[in-house]
């Protein structure tokens, strides 16, 4: 009975440890992937209108303020997006599944409607799609940067139901704010995320900065990790 007792207790003990291995390679691998976007980071200026070659003067065109931002909870770790003047979106999580190796993007419309699209990136290209559950249309939303950064792109287009063909429909495009389509200075690095570091914070006399508001207060909450975590890391780069 002892030797089945301690059977259990080893695979129990192997189970647990087998998860948060789990978990945290989980956790490495989402935030990597998120990494990967971290030129959406920041304030844009944008125009939107009919996705087509030439726009008719009828044609409805406007302005737009978007602004992508890192925020955390814990181990979670995603980004938001929110835009002021859209006719499109209104707002937007975006989120990496692991499980799924996907994005997952859900969006707000100014009407209020949420819808959840999923999606790859390939060629730093995100192409996200969703189905409309009573349509069956099938909704495509893409995202780039482009100019090393300084130019963001969304794009909205629908394929009808039963067709493959896709129909556009939208355009944004933006201009970072404070930035140039001329060849960029090297600058400042976020400590939490390692992007570009637009907004000063301090620590014991020190000044760091980060990329976002999310950035600025997962920094606040604790700044004496999230610098221990930088300074190792830019030691390991070194070596």
């Amino acid at each position: 009975m002892k030797t089945l007792h301690a059977f259990v207790a080893v695979f129990c003990l192997t189970a647990i440890g087998s998860q948060s291995l789990s978990r945290a390679d989980d956790k490495a691998e989402t935030k990597e992937a998120l990494q990967a976007l971290q030129d959406f980071i920041g304030e844009w200026q944008a125009n939107g209108s009919p996705d087509k070659p030439r726009i008719d003067p009828r044609d409805p065109t406007w302005k737009e303020t978007l602004s992508w931002a890192w925020r955390f909870k814990g181990d979670d770790a995603w980004l938001t997006l929110n835009v002021k003047g859209g006719k499109v979106l209104a707002s937007a999580e975006l989120r990496y599944l692991p499980s799924k190796k996907k994005y997952q993007l859900t969006t707000t419309a100014p009407d209020g409607a949420k819808r959840v699209f999923e999606g790859e990136l390939k060629n730093d290209l995100l192409r996200f799609e969703g189905t409309d559950p009573e349509t069956k249309e099938v909704q495509q939303i893409t995202m780039n940067t482009a100019a090393e950064g300084v130019r963001f792109i969304y794009r909205v287009g629908h394929k009808p139901a039963g067709s493959t063909l896709l129909r556009k429909d939208f355009l944004v495009a933006a201009t970072k704010e404070g930035e140039s389509l001329a060849a960029k200075e090297k600058r400042t690095e976020c400590v939490v995320s390692g992007g570009l570091g637009t907004i000063a914070v301090s620590y014991k006399g020190e000044t760091y900065f980060v990329c976002c508001s999310g950035c600025r207060d997962a920094f606040k909450e604790n700044p004496a990790k999230i610098i221990a975590e930088y300074t190792a890391k830019k030691k390991a780069g070194q070596q």
